[in-house]
């Protein structure tokens, strides 16, 4: 491992990562290791706090760079969610305090919680006792109370075993706004549900309601805010319409509506529920493209050569009406040639068969000029009534899924060139070359299990990736290369520096599909107008120039968020039904070899861990270089792609954990590596809440880095339309 350099600077902000153990982490988002802080140099610092650190040693010789927080900037647990338990113990109060000021604790299941006394005070509201409560702190550990913090209720979730009440358990903890203020919903409610027509007409929007537009989604999808359509052109190009919600028509800015939709920043998808980031008179009204009803849009129309080149382009507000509204089940056994489904959409078929040959195009153009095609795995949870888990299996992707995507991608990509060539201030979804410690490790290890990659890591493009990716094609530890070459990336985000987007080797990319769920393109639809009326001219620059980046670090946030809640729900709701299942047994693929043992992927996305001490077999070494755990004795070896079977000895839904046991660990192969004696490390190497390289927590603490969208994966509805692109 490469010696970390931090620059010349002696000190770096960043977040504290806890361990249950009592140290922690600093992570920064300059792709730099994360900075290892020891139990007696947190300054009391707590899970997901803003810190000051400083650098007491950098890495080297295989070792991370340590540090020390010195200042704590800002407390992440101002507002914290739990179980309350009434009634105080005597012996847990900090002297000289009156147990008459308190009325119980509050319980966490994130283990990096438990060495801390909770107590809650008279101050707020009386919750009864097993009650789910959100609490806001008004007291932080200090130096004479180390492990106390004291709160008032002021909320009462719900019922700890009541349905339901465990996602918003999730929602509360990271503050998702799921409640609309009364202004807001005053406001949609007072929207028409039929558009002004005429008006329409006479403020000079185009009329495509003759075009055979198309929406095409999931069977269960409410919000509809994209249609297609494509015919050939007599010079044998294409013509690409996309047809987008002109939700600013309904969203005025500034307005309650308007502030609500920030604060939200995205619908957030999450297994048994959506939480929109508009209300249903808007995302499922008069917003919502629904069939044969006359709407407002925003339209890019396009004309594609046959080597997938943009020729020529119009961006304007306009009037459309969907033809059909189609499932991508429709549309897969459309083009698969199903007899009953063509004769169902016979007016269609036509036009969807050039879609298909349109999309083929475009991918190949994507490809051809390195865009990195990740094809992960996505879950699709089942559940009864009561929010139980009664099965998950993977979502199928099939070439309507693309096909939608490739033609967002392609508006998302024209709209962006288009204000760039025109040199005004812009929201651009944006995604940086890879580069520091992280890309250099994913070198080395890829060339350590003879697949090295033929480039410079100090100037990556596209391709490189690109073909890392071909050259693992079909083996076993495909996916698994991919989630680490993922881990090695930055994050997208939005700014309005048009740097491009790496994933999908794009020179200029937006977001501009997705008003209904995500306020990025909520902006970007405005910005069109604005310039279509005020020109290009300095003040109407200047009259947007400077809110731009804030609105950019904010919608990323808020982005971010609604991830980490769908990762939460998901790891909850996996290690629920695995609850139903300890004691079965499963194939499984080793997605990461640590120190502390193997995180075993199941075919249907579960993930769990083996513990190294389950591991009796043999005493295991970890080899940090090919990543992987070897025996001393027997020298079996345990390696990222491995196929293994396990069987489920444990699942907790509270602490969103699942450990699994080895079944078969003589089928491991045999290595001619002979290890030296492993030299002196750390104890925190071998604790199993340290996952090097991805955020420092393992997925079982709901925090593990799944692969991101865009370019990449997620889930439902908030996958597609350029996705997390």
């Amino acid at each position: 491992m490469p010696t970390t350099q931090f620059a010349s600077e002696k000190f770096i902000n960043g977040t504290f990562v806890a361990n249950a153990k009592g140290f922690g982490f600093v992570k920064t988002d300059e792709g730099q290791e994360d900075l290892f802080i020891g139990r007696a140099n947190t300054n009391l610092a707590m899970q997901n706090d803003e810190v000051l650190a400083s650098i007491v040693h950098a890495g080297r010789d295989g070792r991370g760079p340590e540090g020390k927080v010195e200042k704590i900037l800002s407390h992440a647990n101002q507002q914290v969610v739990g179980v309350f338990r009434s009634g105080v113990n005597r012996d847990d109060l900090p002297h000289p305090m009156d147990p008459s000021q308190f009325i119980g604790t509050i319980t966490f299941s994130d283990d990096k919680m438990q060495e801390f006394k909770y107590l809650v005070d008279n101050k707020g509201l009386t919750p009864s006792d097993r009650d789910s409560v959100t609490v806001t702190t008004s007291v932080f550990p200090t130096s004479s109370n180390p492990t106390v913090l004291i709160g008032s209720v002021t909320k009462v979730i719900g019922r700890s075993d009541a349905p339901g009440v465990d996602i918003l358990e999730i929602v509360y903890s990271l503050k998702i706004p799921s409640v609309y203020p009364d202004e807001a919903a005053a406001q949609a409610k007072a929207i028409p549900q039929s558009i002004d027509l005429q008006q329409a007409l006479a403020d000079g929007r185009p009329d495509f309601r003759d075009q055979p537009l198309i929406t095409i989604d999931g069977a269960d999808t409410k919000d509809i805010d994209d249609a297609v359509v494509v015919w050939k052109l007599p010079n044998g190009n294409y013509h690409l319409g996309v047809h987008i919600a002109d939700v600013s028509n309904y969203v005025p800015e500034g307005t309650p509506l308007d502030q609500e939709a920030y604060k939200r920043g995205t619908s957030v998808y999450l297994t048994d529920r959506v939480i929109p980031m508009l209300p249903t008179e808007i995302s499922n009204g008069i917003a919502s493209l629904n069939p044969n009803e006359d709407r407002l849009a925003m339209s890019c129309e396009m004309e594609i050569d046959l080597q997938g080149r943009i020729v020529s382009h119009k961006i304007q507000p306009s009037i459309i009406r969907s033809h059909a509204r189609m499932t991508y089940d429709s549309i897969n056994k459309i083009l698969a040639g199903d007899s009953a489904e063509r004769a169902k959409y016979a007016d269609l078929t036509e036009m969807i068969e050039q879609m298909g040959r349109l999309h083929k195009i475009l991918a190949k153009m994507r490809t051809a000029r390195g865009a990195i095609e990740f094809e992960t795995n996505e879950a699709e949870i089942i559940v009864d009534k009561k929010g139980h888990p009664t099965d998950v299996v993977v979502r199928d992707r099939g070439i309507g899924e693309r096909m939608i995507e490739s033609f967002m991608l392609a508006a998302n990509e024209t709209v962006a060139q288009h204000f760039d060539h025109l040199h005004v201030p812009f929201l651009y979804r944006v995604h940086e070359v890879p580069e520091g410690d992280k890309v250099t490790n994913f070198f080395e290890f890829m060339r350590a299990i003879g697949h090295p990659i033929k480039a410079d890591p100090k100037n990556l493009k596209p391709k490189d990736f690109q073909a890392a990716l071909e050259a693992v094609a079909g083996l076993p530890e495909e996916m698994m290369i991919q989630t680490m070459m993922l881990r090695a990336t930055k994050q997208a985000h939005y700014s309005p520096q048009p740097i491009g987007h790496f994933g999908i080797a794009a020179k200029y990319y937006t977001h501009f599909t997705s008003p209904i769920r995500r306020y990025p393109d909520l902006v970007v639809h405005r910005l069109i107008k604005h310039y279509a009326k005020f020109g290009t001219g300095p003040k109407a620059t200047e009259a947007v120039r400077d809110k731009l980046p804030q609105i950019g670090v904010d919608t990323s946030e808020r982005e971010r968020r609604a991830v980490d809640a769908e990762r939460a729900t998901n790891d909850m709701k996996f290690a629920e039904y695995m609850e139903d299942h300890i004691g079965e047994t499963y194939d499984g693929v080793v997605n990461s070899a640590l120190k502390f043992g193997l995180f075993i992927s199941l075919p249907n996305t579960i993930e769990g861990l083996v513990h190294i001490s389950t591991m009796d077999d043999d005493v295991y070494q970890y080899d940090e270089t090919r990543q992987a755990l070897i025996g001393r004795t027997r020298h079996r070896i345990f390696t990222i792609g491995l196929a293994v079977k396990v069987q489920v000895v444990n699942a907790n839904k509270e602490t969103r954990k699942i450990d699994f046991k080895l079944v078969n660990p003589q089928a491991a192969p045999i290595t001619k590596i002979r290890l030296a004696a492993e030299p002196e490390r750390r104890s925190f190497h071998h604790d199993n809440n340290h996952r090097p390289g991805n955020g420092s927590q393992n997925s079982q603490g709901g925090q593990k880095k799944r692969p991101q969208k865009g370019a990449y994966k997620s889930t439902g509805k908030y996958r597609l339309r350029g996705g997390r692109h």
